[in-house]
């Protein structure tokens, strides 16, 4: 039986962490290549320390000219999520950073693996694993731990990027423990934030007093207590923050991309991927499959696993596991999925329209528990699938 009385902590990081830059600036290069073309094939990683940038990968477009062009503004592009994200420190600063290019063609035989053929279906862009999870534990069906690790860091970030906490900087680390009961979240043992700060006078305590306001806007009235642990910025002053402080890379950061700890990842990144890489695409359809069985009472928590072979079109196996909740077998749901959803590469671009420029806005603060938007972008956040599933079992 699973326990239904824990204590349970997830960590998130904000846009300008070292690592997060990165995933940002190689998702703008995604999505400047699929806005060219919705069939560009990316492979972009990004790596980012003190005054340099560097990055590279397989990128590739029908049309070798217009690659050829887009070569060119990739720094314009590295500059504009620099600047965005709020970086103007004396040794990361959007305009004097330098910023170097290597991208270079997709190799020819990873094309013919994956591209469709007179006597073939396209195939998976690589082989792997990838998992979805769903809990009825939040309205978005995410675990509560990550979900709300993400909202205090939006949320700082906003009021940083306002102008109305102008002491705040881009670069931040949170950190929620929380106390469940019956399974479901019912206090906040303990809150971790180290944000960077532009004052360098400013104590733990002067920081605390700026961001608390937010922490408790944002979490659920009455999970803070007397009893909770406050630590902001323990360690004492963080001036020096983002890529001058530490190093970044593209793809560090999957758990707090995904579900904070509390399902297991297949080990693949997302950020930099074009979505005929199952890495990304299938682990967006897990997530939707995942959540559409909650939403449609099948289970209160559901994991879902696909597997896939580099070249091959269907997946080697589903599998799902509803942790005791299920109102069902799991075969009849792993049948379910089956019939509902095509899951080939291909079948899973076009049914969740994943060839468009939405992945910019996936870099940080999670790709999954984001609301569904009008241009597509988070689609598989969407529960439209809740009553075929329904049906089908």
């Amino acid at each position: 039986m699973a326990r239904d009385s824990y204590i349970f902590t997830s960590e998130s990081v904000s846009e300008g962490h070292p690592d997060k830059v990165c995933d940002r600036i190689s998702d703008a290069v995604l999505d400047a290549l699929i806005s060219e073309e919705p069939e560009a094939r990316v492979a972009c990683e990004t790596f980012a320390t003190t005054n340099r940038v560097v990055i590279g990968g397989e990128v590739g477009l029908s049309d070798k000219a217009k690659l050829s062009d887009y070569m060119g503004r990739i720094e314009a592009i590295a500059r504009d999520c620099i600047r965005d994200i709020g970086y103007e420190q004396d040794k990361f600063h959007h305009a004097t950073v330098e910023v170097t290019n290597l991208l270079h063609e997709q190799s020819a035989h990873i094309a013919q693996g994956v591209d469709a053929a007179e006597n073939k279906d396209e195939g998976a862009g690589d082989q792997g694993i990838m998992f979805g999870y769903a809990v009825d534990e939040t309205p978005e069906l995410m675990p509560a731990p990550i979900l709300y690790s993400h909202a205090i860091l939006k949320r700082l970030a906003e009021v940083r990027k306002s102008g109305q906490e102008p002491t705040l900087g881009p670069d931040a680390k949170s950190q929620l423990t929380l106390r469940y009961e019956g399974g479901k979240p019912v206090e906040v043992t303990s809150i971790v934030l180290s944000t960077q700060h532009l004052d360098e006078d400013m104590t733990s305590d002067d920081v605390r007093a700026v961001v608390e306001p937010y922490i408790r806007e944002v979490l659920p009235s009455g999970w803070i207590t007397e009893a909770t642990n406050w630590w902001v910025n323990p360690t004492g002053k963080f001036v020096i923050g983002g890529p001058d402080g530490d190093a970044g890379l593209t793809g560090r950061k999957i758990i707090v991309d995904t579900y904070g700890g509390a399902a297991p990842h297949g080990g693949g990144a997302f950020s930099g991927k074009d979505p005929t890489k199952v890495d990304r695409s299938a682990a967006y359809a897990a997530r939707y499959l995942a959540k559409n069985v909650v939403a449609a009472g099948l289970a209160k928590r559901c994991t879902l696993q696909l597997s896939y072979a580099i070249g091959v079109a269907e997946p080697l196996s589903i599998y799902a596991d509803t942790h005791g909740t299920g109102e069902v077998d799991e075969a009849r749901i792993e049948a379910a999925i089956r019939q509902v959803m095509n899951l080939t590469p291909r079948g899973i671009r076009t049914h969740l329209s994943l060839n468009r420029p939405i992945y910019q806005r996936t870099a940080a603060y999670g790709h999954f528990g984001r609301a569904p938007e009008a241009d597509g972008g988070f689609s598989w956040e969407r529960t439209d699938l809740a009553e075929a599933l329904k049906a089908a079992v």
